[in-house]
């Protein structure tokens, strides 16, 4: 009878648990990611993926952890088969999807199909500061290569601040894959808490006269010079050009950014490619999420995750990230000094890529300075340009360090 009852215990992962302990610390954050997700709606498509997969990695003889090219360099010589046979479906599903860099550019395509580049392309002038939010990315790199990072993994870390998560998963895989877990969950978290980090920001760098500029009052005192007759035309034309652009002047970027324009492209067309972009902003969309998320909370186990590293990524990701809002909202502050038409700087700290979530949080904090005042459109402008120029940054990061 005690065999029997030895034997059961042996069958179960208790006595693993007792003998690696911070497993038990692994599965909490994966059971917190979820908390987040399913309770606090966080970003519940993404982070309920991944704090599932954290699960999944954590439990004790599951198998389901992804084994890191640098434990074991062969794995990446092997076949699917053989890699799916030796080290179990998730494993194989890594090195299928994430490994190769195909899953990042999928979303990308999904978001692309269900943006609209109408605010921005209204409001040119706007789009600018997107690329002055960019700043956090390059301030961190810096900074983690005084820290001491690798500059691979330094330029990993900083892309954090483009608060864009394919961006960031996509960026680590080229140059830092042993960083790919902390740093996804860093960029979805932060991406998660804008609605907490964004009127926090804004409330150390701006004054209540700024809070209450009103875009749409700017608007009847400065009217705009020109205007767009043929807007259909324009956003159909729009994607074509810049990705020409983009393709010739940052080649390494046109993985994500080519694939979010076509993504729009099929969108703008119409009914002659509704299936495309059906297939695009659905089905396309909604499985690489899955399959994103599964697979980069599968490459945190214990012993990957719990280190000093971590806790570094964690926290430059959060500087990398505010410095993004502040670079923006300064911005705005240098245009407002020689121009008649004042610009609420709200819109810049919408320029990294959070979208729309962004835009609305920077929305709700206009309105509560002023009810009347609408910002949303306008912010929108600067918060699409966000998602073009963190992924141009990608790519020349990519360029210089790959």
């Amino acid at each position: 009878m005690s065999e029997n009852l030895q034997k059961i215990y042996e069958m179960t992962a208790f006595d693993e648990l007792v003998s690696n302990p911070l497993t038990l610390v692994m599965l909490a954050i994966g059971f917190g990611l979820l908390y987040l997700g399913i309770v606090r709606r966080f970003e519940p498509l993404l982070l309920i993926p991944i704090g599932f997969g954290v699960l999944l990695a954590n439990f004790p003889g599951g198998q389901m952890a992804v084994v890191a090219a640098a434990e074991n360099p062969a794995i990446e010589h092997m076949h699917l088969l053989e890699i799916a046979h030796d080290y179990g479906i998730m494993n194989m599903l890594y090195y299928a999807l994430i490994k190769t860099g195909l899953l990042p550019p999928l979303i990308f395509l999904g978001v692309g199909a269900m943006t609209d580049f109408g605010p921005m392309l209204r409001n040119l002038r706007l789009a600018f500061f997107g690329a002055a939010a960019q700043i956090g990315i390059f301030t961190v790199l810096i900074s983690a290569v005084l820290l001491g990072f690798p500059l691979n993994e330094a330029a990993s870390l900083g892309i954090i601040g483009g608060a864009d998560g394919p961006t960031a998963i996509y960026t680590s895989i080229m140059l830092a894959p042993n960083l790919l877990g902390p740093i996804a969950i860093a960029a979805y978290s932060y991406m998660a808490l804008v609605p907490v980090i964004l009127p926090l920001v804004a409330r150390w760098t701006m004054t209540e006269k700024e809070f209450k500029i009103n875009m749409k009052e700017q608007e009847k005192l400065y009217p705009a010079k020109t205007t767009i007759k043929n807007m259909r035309t324009v956003k159909i034309v729009f994607p074509i050009a810049l990705a020409t652009i983009v393709a010739l002047l940052v080649p390494s970027s046109v993985p994500l950014v080519g694939l979010l324009l076509f993504g729009n492209l099929v969108k703008e067309i119409g009914a002659d490619t509704s299936r495309l972009f059906q297939a695009a902003s659905e089905t396309i969309m909604n499985t690489a999420t899955v399959f994103l998320g599964l697979t980069v909370g599968a490459t945190m186990s214990a012993a990957s995750f719990l280190t000093g590293e971590t806790l570094a990524i964690i926290g430059g990701g959060f500087i990398a990230f505010a410095i993004s809002m502040i670079g923006g909202i300064c911005a705005v502050k240098l245009t407002n000094l020689f121009s008649k038409k004042k610009i609420n700087p709200l819109i810049g700290a919408t320029g990294l890529s959070a979208v729309p979530m962004a835009s609305r949080v920077a929305n709700e904090v206009a309105l509560k300075y002023d009810p009347k005042n609408h910002i949303l459109q306008y912010a929108m402008s600067s918060n699409i340009s966000g998602v073009i120029g963190s992924a141009v940054a990608a790519g020349v990061l990519i360029s210089f360090l790959s």
